[in-house]
């Protein structure tokens, strides 16, 4: 069980606005620069290279370095699951008037957005639900399993299974299946190594494409057939609802 202390570090760290700003950037799993961090954060290339070393030093981030360039990126799994969880807590908390202004921008996060390295908003939970009433994917409030017919399904839709089944079989690494509460949903996504080869395809098959700038993705004309014909969802254009069937 982590200590006091280091619980108040990490709180301490990510509560700053500036340091906030950095972690949501990159909250879609991407490595950005120092200085693509601190336009983010509204700050100095020097500030942010303070607040970039005091996270790495937390272990909140790590570094790559390729050539003269230095990318950070989020640690690990479970500081976007921390991040998430911090979202959903601080939008159930947030005053009703405020809920009702939603721009674009926020509108397109609630349709449809990576979370870490797996889809999330109205499509990522959306699919988990579809998974779950197929029998391909059954969720508790803390684990996941992928059945059988999960794997048989993944592989009809061109999914590469393979290190999906080994991670099924492994006892250690990443977990291969677990729910994600959905800051905009309040109800789960899929998460896991699961998660992130689902959302890989959709990209690869371009069935989604990222918005620069922002963790909202966009389901292409391709992908609306896709998820209407594999899962039974369908997004509602004019609202953003999801439909199924």
């Amino acid at each position: 069980m982590a200590s006091q202390a280091m619980f108040a570090e990490i709180a301490a760290l990510s509560g700053d606005p500036a340091r906030a700003s950095m972690l949501h950037a990159l909250l879609d799993g991407r490595a950005l620069t120092a200085t693509e961090l601190a336009k983010a954060a509204g700050v100095t290339a020097q500030t942010a290279s303070g607040h970039l070393g005091r996270l790495t030093a937390a272990g909140l981030l790590s570094v790559e370095k390729q050539g003269r360039h230095r990318y950070h990126r989020l640690a690990s799994a479970s500081v976007a699951r921390m991040l998430e969880s911090i979202m959903a807590v601080a939008a159930e908390l947030q005053p009703d008037r405020a809920r009702l202004s939603v721009g674009p921008k926020d509108a397109a996060l609630r349709r449809a957005r990576t979370c870490y390295d797996h889809l999330a908003g109205r499509l990522g939970v959306g699919l988990a639900d579809a998974m779950i009433a197929q029998g391909h994917v059954e969720l508790t409030n803390d684990a996941g399993i992928l059945t059988d017919p999960g794997i048989a399904f993944l592989r009809d839709i061109g999914v590469d299974v393979a290190p999906i089944m080994a991670r099924r079989t492994s006892r250690s690494g990443r977990v291969l299946c677990r729910p994600c509460l959905d800051w905009s949903e309040r109800r789960p996504h899929l998460a896991g190594a699961l998660g992130a080869a689902l959302c890989a395809h959709c990209f690869d098959q371009g069935w989604t494409r990222r918005l620069v700038g922002t963790r909202a993705v966009v389901v292409t004309p391709k992908g609306e057939r896709a998820f209407r014909s594999s899962f039974g969802v369908a997004l509602d254009d004019r609202g953003g609802e999801v439909r199924r069937g």
